[in-house]
C-alpha cells in the first residue's frame, strides 16, 4: 500500500503556478478510448495504490484510485462478493480511479447498474492540488448535488481522483448461458420480450447471428427460467462474456474506428453497412468501420439516444455529440469550480473544457 497524495499535490500545485497542462494517467488502459488527445505533462496515478477499508459485512470497500482493478476483484472474490457493474480489467491494467472517470461497464449493466451507481464517496485532488471529500461510505449520505457521481464519465477533467468507497454485491450462487440463432432484429425483440418477463436475466447480447442471453441467480430460479426458455445451453459460456467484458472478442479486433451508440433498447437495428454488436438488451450498439459521424449522430438522436467514436479514428475532433447551450453552461461552471486554469485533462471530454 502506497499513499502518494501529498506528491501528486504538489505536482497539481506546481503545473497550476505554471498554468502547465496534466494528462492524468492511471495504467495507461484507457489513453485511446472513450477521449480526446490530451497533451500534457503526465500525472500518473499509478502506484497510489492499496485497499484502505474493507467491510464484506457491510458490502463497502475504499481503496486508492491506483489500486489495479485487478486486485480489488481477487480480494472480493475470497469472500464470495463482486463488483456488480463487470468493468473490463484490461489484462491487470486497469485501476479503480480509471474506471470510475470512465464510468466503464460491463455487460451486467442494465440489471445491476453502473460503475456511476456503486460510488458511495471519493476523495480527489482538485486543480489547485487541494485534497477534497465527498460522499461516505454509505448509500443515503447524499443531500444535494451528489459530487462523488458526477466524476463518473467526467475522463479527470473534474479533478484526479484520489481514493474511491463502492458498494459491492455477493456474487450469484449460479450462471448459465442461453443461446439463440436469429438475425438482429428478432434478437433486439427477444432481448426486451425477456427483460419485461420474471427471471434472473444479467446479461443479453447478439453478435454474428446468435443471441445469448445469461441467467445469474439462485440455482433454482436460474435453472427454472432456462427450461421455460429454451435455447441451447452454451458450455463455456462464462468465457463469451468475460471476452465481451474485455472487450477480446474477435469483433473488436482491428484498427477500424469502434463506434458505441446509447439508444432505446427497442430501437430497429441501425441502417450501416459492417459489423455490428449487439450488448445492454439492445442498449447499446457497437459499429465498425469509417462510418459518417453526423449521420451516425442523426440516427442516434432519432433511437432517442447518442453515437461516440469510441475508440480509433481522429481522436483530435469532437468523439460525441455537442451539449445544448445549457448542458454546456453546467460543464463550464462546473470546470471553473473545480480546475479554474483548465490545467487537468484539458480538451478531453469537450475541447472546450
Amino acid at each position: 500500500m502506497t499513499d502518494r497524495s501529498g506528491e501528486m499535490a504538489a505536482t497539481i500545485a506546481d503545473a497550476a503556478s505554471r498554468q502547465q497542462a496534466l494528462y492524468i494517467c492511471g495504467g495507461g488502459s484507457k489513453r485511446q478510448l472513450l477521449g480526446r488527445d490530451c497533451p500534457g505533462q503526465e500525472l500518473t496515478v499509478w502506484g497510489h495504490s492499496g485497499i484502505i477499508d474493507y467491510q464484506p459485512s457491510e458490502l463497502v470497500l475504499t481503496a486508492r484510485a491506483g489500486t489495479p482493478l485487478a486486485e480489488i476483484v481477487a480480494s472480493l472474490e475470497r469472500e464470495g462478493q463482486m463488483l456488480s457493474f463487470e468493468p473490463p480489467l484490461c489484462a491487470g491494467r486497469a485501476t479503480l480511479g480509471g474506471t470510475v472517470a470512465t464510468n466503464s461497464s460491463g455487460p451486467a449493466r442494465p440489471w445491476a447498474g453502473s460503475a456511476r451507481d456503486m460510488v458511495l464517496g471519493v476523495q480527489l485532488l482538485d486543480g489547485r492540488g487541494q485534497l477534497l471529500n465527498f460522499g461516505g461510505q454509505v448509500m443515503k449520505n447524499v443531500a444535494g448535488y451528489d459530487v462523488s457521481r458526477l466524476q463518473a464519465g467526467a475522463l479527470g477533467t473534474l479533478g484526479v481522483l484520489s481514493q474511491v468507497s463502492l458498494k459491492v454485491l455477493p456474487r450469484p450462487e449460479h450462471s448459465l448461458t442461453l443461446a439463440y440463432d436469429m438475425d438482429a432484429a428478432a434478437a433486439i425483440d427477444s432481448m426486451n420480450r425477456r427483460a419485461g418477463q420474471p427471471g434472473p436475466l444479467s446479461g443479453a447480447c447478439w453478435l454474428d447471428g446468435r443471441l445469448y442471453l445469461r441467467l445469474s441467480g439462485a440455482a433454482a430460479a436460474v435453472d427454472h427460467t432456462a427450461a421455460h426458455w429454451g435455447g441451447e445451453r452454451l458450455a463455456g459460456g462464462a468465457d463469451f462474456w468475460l471476452q465481451l467484458r474485455e472487450m477480446t472478442l474477435p469483433f473488436f479486433a482491428g484498427d477500424e474506428p469502434l463506434w458505441r451508440l446509447s439508444i432505446r433498447s427497442t430501437a430497429p437495428p441501425p441502417e450501416f453497412h459492417g459489423p455490428a454488436l449487439i450488448d445492454w438488451g439492445g442498449a447499446q450498439r457497437w459499429l465498425r468501420g469509417e462510418l459518417d459521424f453526423a449521420a451516425l449522430q442523426r440516427a442516434a438522436a432519432q433511437a432517442g439516444g447518442s453515437a461516440t467514436l469510441f475508440a480509433g479514428g481522429d481522436r483530435g475532433g469532437q468523439l460525441r455529440p455537442a451539449p445544448d447551450a445549457v448542458t454546456r453552461r453546467l460543464h463550464e461552471r462546473l470546470k471553473q469550480a473545480f480546475d479554474p486554469l483548465h490545467i487537468l485533462n484539458p480538451g478531453r471530454l469537450y475541447d472546450f473544457l
